[in-house]
């Protein structure tokens, strides 16, 4: 009975789609995926020509082997049940954009527009990473929903304001949009704003932390990523899918206020506090590796720190990494280690180790037991490092032009470890 529900379903949401793209032309005169000359002319791009999935590949994979076919100008999602975890991402990322598309579901249909999901091996699904804007027939879903699963939600997240919403009926098209500017997100639905808020602030850190997202360290932190169209097992339709890409704003940071370790997390068993307003990092007693990593992503940026061993010394600046289990960070780390281990190189951790080592004449540019002052610039795929005003390393890294992620500070394992830090400034890019 179940697949004869579906195939049924399945045909009238294919009969529904012809119909409605015929009458949409001929109501607005506008062919469906297609840009109009002042659409051009402002800036935006198709991401479906409504013939083929040319732009669109696997999630974490390189070609198109998900069930998602183009039926009549429309994406659509097979939704036989079978492929209730399929997913289809965009071959480019985004970062700052307005993005718009209609969408169709079947009776008690479930689907969502994802954005900034980060592609890795790590990162089973989109979701753990991305963001999602809930789409699903709320009269006709078969099963309860909390308010955080409902039409529009900043999924498990953010909530629309319900008085705002029209939504057609089952079975005809809306429209909806995502506008993502420099940490400024709304949510539209057909022409209406229903959802405002701000990316980032101790209020989103608050709600991530408590909820469904608690244990999902990197979700919603990437500033990029590709968007991701979501099969829940349902049949679901798509077109018009536009974009319109918005300038990315510069700022100076603060990363330490010389109080306390707000806007950081630590990670691991080591110490690190703060005292006579300077960051201290010392090595615990299970003399282990530890982080402090911080709780917002960079990707381009010019980084700033000072800072002075004492002891063995052996520490590091990650950059572009993430967090996985077992207090591991995962990415590229700008060493500080005593004189003749390499301060100012790269390392890459749990990869290629060593991408670039310090020469035996700069190891004396390391003031040991004095302040040092280490800047780090990163922009694209080109990494500069200098150490007390001397370049150390300047190398472009395919893999590194990748990446994304936080800037931390490392313990190194062994014990008898301690450096102290203060004058942690970056400027994004």
């Amino acid at each position: 009975m179940e697949s004869v529900m579906r195939k049924t379903t399945i045909t009238g949401l294919l009969t529904t789609c012809v119909v409605s793209l015929a009458m949409f032309s001929s109501c607005t005169g506008v062919e469906p995926n297609t840009l109009t000359q002042e659409e051009v002319a402002d800036g935006w791009q198709l991401l479906f020509d409504g013939k083929t999935l040319n732009g669109w590949k696997d999630y974490n994979g390189t070609t198109l082997t998900q069930p998602w076919h183009v039926v009549d100008g429309c994406i659509q999602a097979k939704g036989d049940g079978s492929d209730a975890s399929g997913y289809i991402v965009t071959d480019k990322q985004y970062e700052n954009f307005e993005l718009s598309w209609d969408w169709k579901l079947s009776k008690g249909g479930n689907s969502g527009m994802l954005y900034h999901v980060v592609e890795r091996p790590q990162f089973a699904v989109p979701y753990v990473t991305g963001p999602e804007y809930q789409l699903i027939d709320e009269p006709n879903f078969p099963e309860p929903l909390e308010e955080w699963q409902k039409l529009g939600v900043d999924y498990a997240m953010h909530l629309p304001d319900k008085s705002k919403m029209k939504v057609n009926p089952q079975g005809e098209w809306n429209n909806s949009k995502i506008v993502f500017d420099n940490g400024h997100v709304e949510h539209w639905l057909n022409g209406a704003k229903i959802l405002e808020f701000e990316d980032w602030t101790d209020d989103w850190y608050a709600k991530k932390n408590s909820g469904k997202w608690a244990n999902a360290p990197e979700y919603g932190l990437a500033k990029k990523g590709v968007l991701c169209l979501q099969d829940h097992g349902y049949p679901a339709s798509f077109r018009n899918i536009k974009i319109k890409e918005l300038p990315r704003k510069t700022k100076e940071v603060e990363l330490f206020n010389g109080v306390d370790l707000k806007g950081w997390e630590a990670y691991g068993t080591e110490k690190w506090y703060v005292k006579d307003g300077l960051l201290i990092c010392e090595s615990g007693p299970d003399k282990k590796y530890g982080y402090l990593a911080t709780r917002d992503y960079y990707d381009d940026f010019d980084l700033t720190v000072e800072f002075k061993q004492e002891a063995d010394g052996n520490s590091g600046v990650f950059i572009r990494s993430f967090i996985e289990e077992d207090v591991k960070v995962n990415g590229w780390q700008v060493e500080v280690a005593p004189k003749g281990h390499d301060t100012g190189g790269i390392y890459e951790s749990y990869g290629r180790g060593w991408l670039v080592q310090i020469p035996d004449e700069k190891e004396n540019i390391l003031k040991e037991g004095d302040w040092n002052t280490m800047r780090i610039k990163i922009q694209g795929d080109n990494v500069q490092t200098w150490l007390n005003g001397q370049e150390m390393v300047n190398i472009n890294d395919e893999k590194i032009g990748a990446g994304q992620g936080r800037i931390a500070l490392q313990i190194h394992d062994g014990g008898g470890i301690k450096v102290l830090w203060k004058n942690l400034k970056v400027k994004t890019l």
